[in-house]
């Protein structure tokens, strides 16, 4: 990784957003997933592209540290795409290039499909379905697969103390959740001190309100997809999945397949946080096709 990390907080419209620079050279914007998380969790890993490229991390308005002043109420999937590009203006930047991990690959498809002039490349790192249909293929085979941790995560989630954000008893609900798709132990107990070192318990009951808000205007709509809408537009795209994701590996290959030109790269012995697991061969990928113009091979 090259240098220190540089922070700032940047105004925009009703919130001020946190905001993290790693690196030198041309700008990848890194979107965090949950999307009641925010990109805490993706460190110190997720620096290690730094050197090849200069990262702009930023926690999403209401969560972290960019909750201050901000109600759930004033956080829409606009306001979310709005944000993004009020970033992009604050950087002077004429086009970026996006990285969306897990739910903040919905957030770049649905600022690329808005802008899609805006946009250099693109990168789904673990990305969550695009597309209502494959929420629910995502959905169906956990409920196949792991009926009883996810009736223990229900359970964990009826108790009074996970409801009033009690970080502990949600740590033992997120333990279970990526439990299948972080197989060593260390990779997971990491994961879990980073998910709310800073959120407070109000924040953690904020950010689960803005995440309900954020799914009802997205993916849980019948007829929600993003794939062809992008399919016209699509920037330089690649699309990476890791074997043991938890996201089955026909959701990114329905967001590969629908649009022109995009890339695969399925990584073995990694699942759902490939940059933590496989992280040499994961960046190696990203910076190869960051490399890439319209018209290469």
């Amino acid at each position: 990784m090259t240098g220190r990390a540089r922070e700032s907080q940047v105004p925009v419209p009703g919130a001020r957003l946190f905001v993290r620079e790693m690196g030198a050279g041309a700008p990848l914007l890194v979107l965090h997933g949950g999307p009641d998380f925010d990109h805490f969790y993706l460190l110190p890993e997720m620096d290690g592209l730094s050197s090849g490229v200069r990262l702009i991390y930023y926690d999403q308005r209401g969560r972290g540290r960019s909750s201050a002043g901000v109600a759930p109420e004033d956080v829409t999937i606009d306001s979310e795409v709005e944000d993004l590009d009020a970033l992009r203006r604050h950087f002077g930047l004429e086009q970026i290039a996006l990285m969306g991990h897990s739910w903040g690959g919905i957030l770049a498809a649905e600022y690329a499909t808005r802008h899609p002039h805006r946009i250099s490349h693109l990168v789904f790192l673990n990305t969550a379905p695009l597309s209502c249909a494959d929420r629910l293929i995502f959905r169906e085979r956990r409920e196949r697969t792991e009926a009883e941790t996810l009736a223990r995560m229900r359970a964990i989630a009826a108790t009074p103390e996970y409801a009033s954000g009690d970080a502990q008893i949600e740590a033992d609900y997120y333990r279970l959740h990526y439990g299948s798709t972080l197989r060593r132990p260390e990779h997971l107990d990491k994961l879990l001190r980073r998910l709310r070192s800073h959120f407070t318990t109000e924040g953690i009951l904020k950010a689960r309100a803005i995440e309900e808000r954020l799914y009802r205007q997205t993916w849980v709509r019948p007829e929600y997809d993003l794939v062809p809408m992008l399919a016209d537009s699509a920037p330089l795209t690649l699309v990476i999945h890791g074997r043991h994701d938890f996201v089955p590996l026909e959701c990114s290959e329905n967001i590969a397949s629908g649009l022109h030109g995009a890339s695969l790269a399925v990584f073995e012995d990694c699942g759902h946080f490939s940059y933590m697991e496989r992280p040499a061969d994961v960046f190696e990928a990203i910076l190869s096709h960051l490399s890439r113009s319209r018209g290469s091979s």
